[in-house]
């Protein structure tokens, strides 16, 4: 019998849940809801945290899980932004997390992985002008989650994009020193650059803070009960990684972007993928115990 599986059941919406046996690991998606895995069970332990309330309404932004962000991270300037003299609105962190997905293929051979697809139309062309196709293979092996992703301009233009996730991890404490070469931070709650030294400690603050300067395209960070390790690893087209939280709820967000919040207002840094060519990024998340 493989150690891998993939199985589909419905919970208010249908679910694709991977598993590897052998180290007692799952991952929960739901391509229904922009594709968002809402469960990240490694080596026995929930990494995620899932506000259920917001998962089953389908009005609204899903509190938990890894939401996907594309076209781009974070907020726009009134959210709307111009380009080639037209003014388009968009919500916060793109049109990629609020529509349905495609299921493409999955498979239990050698690991455990569902490939799913969003692709452009009437309904993203009024907030963001360009064709595009996005693939992302979940994958669990081996008692990690690999993430592949492959955005696809479609369009005869060059194509705008700052992608990035934002996942929710369950924590005993915000007050976390993590595992990064990053040495300075920006602080949205004072738009100040500051130090990073030591512990961050989260509580209290409304706004996000993102890291700036990491040479190595990973950061580690406590596991839920406040033992074991959590370690992020992806490409090094994610410059940026930003920490947020709610005060009084038991997580933290460590997301990874390409760009910072605004860029397609400002387009100081802002990637570009050329007409036909496609992006292909990876993210991985992988637990150890203590």
């Amino acid at each position: 019998m493989s150690q891998y599986a993939v199985t589909q059941h419905e919970d208010v919406y249908t679910l694709y849940t991977l598993t590897d046996a052998s180290t007692d690991s799952s991952v929960t998606v739901c391509p229904e809801r922009g594709a968002i895995a809402i469960s990240c069970r490694l080596k026995g332990e929930e990494l995620f945290y899932l506000d259920r309330d917001t998962f089953v309404d389908p009005e609204a932004n899903i509190r938990g899980g890894n939401p996907i962000l594309f076209p781009i991270c974070g907020q726009l300037v009134n959210g709307r932004y111009e380009w080639d003299g037209v003014t388009y609105p968009m919500r916060n962190h793109g049109v990629a997390r609020n529509r349905p997905w495609e299921v493409v293929s999955h498979s239990a051979e050698e690991e455990a992985s569902l490939t799913v697809r969003l692709v452009s139309g009437e309904g993203t062309l009024g907030e963001y002008p360009w064709h595009f196709e996005l693939l992302f293979t979940y994958a669990l092996k081996n008692g990690e989650l690999h993430i592949r992703q492959s955005y696809r301009n479609l369009s005869d233009t060059a194509m705008p994009m700052y992608a990035g996730f934002h996942p929710y991890f369950r924590i005993s404490s915000k007050a976390i020193a993590y595992d990064t070469d990053a040495t300075r931070y920006l602080d949205y709650n004072d738009n100040e650059i500051k130090p990073l030294e030591g512990a961050v400690e989260l509580e209290g603050l409304k706004e996000s803070i993102a890291l700036l300067d990491a040479g190595r395209s990973q950061i580690g960070f406590p596991g839920p009960d406040g033992s074991g390790s959590v370690t992020l690893r992806y490409s090094d087209a994610f410059k940026y990684v930003v920490l947020w939280q709610v005060d009084g709820k038991p997580f933290i967000c460590v997301e990874p972007w390409m760009a910072l919040t605004t860029e397609l207002n400002r387009r100081e840094e802002l990637p570009m993928v050329a007409a036909g060519e496609e992006l292909q990024l990876e993210l991985s998340i992988a637990y150890a115990k203590a």
